[in-house]
């Protein structure tokens, strides 16, 4: 029996770029590229999860983020049902606290990136969702 996990991940955006997190040594996937986020706890909305990782990823204050997506993938050992949310509004500054790289890319060449299996999908509806807002 596969385990099911339900992780939320945020994807913060600024000036055509979106934060993406290397798993650290030692995690599941390490070295793969990810949106931040996390395992979604059973006594959590997704929106406190989102808070609450990029809290403790990041250090940062989400305020405001919507879900623009979310994937189911299944891993040779593991189902995982992914929610994308696009933070519209965060304080302070992303930092690396658990020690992973952290890298702003350009959202246009996200796929050039050694992006996570069951991210990838979330990469198209993101660039959508960014050349939406550009033409509007």
């Amino acid at each position: 029996m596969t385990a099911h996990i339900h992780v939320v991940a945020g994807a913060l955006c600024r000036d055509g770029q979106v934060l993406i997190a290397q798993r650290p040594p030692g995690k599941h996937l390490a070295g793969g590229w990810e949106f931040p986020g996390g395992k979604l706890h059973a006594d959590e909305s997704a929106f406190e999860c989102l808070k609450r990782e990029l809290n403790e990823e990041l250090g940062i204050e989400v305020q405001r983020a919507e879900r623009l997506c979310d994937v189911v993938h299944d891993y040779p050992d593991r189902r995982v049902l992914l929610e994308l949310w696009l933070v519209g509004q965060f304080d302070g500054l992303p930092v690396a606290n658990e020690g992973q790289a952290l890298q702003w890319v350009s959202i246009e060449t996200l796929h050039d990136v050694d992006m996570l299996p069951a991210d990838v999908p979330l990469i198209v509806a993101l660039q959508k969702r960014m050349q939406h807002q550009v033409s509007h």
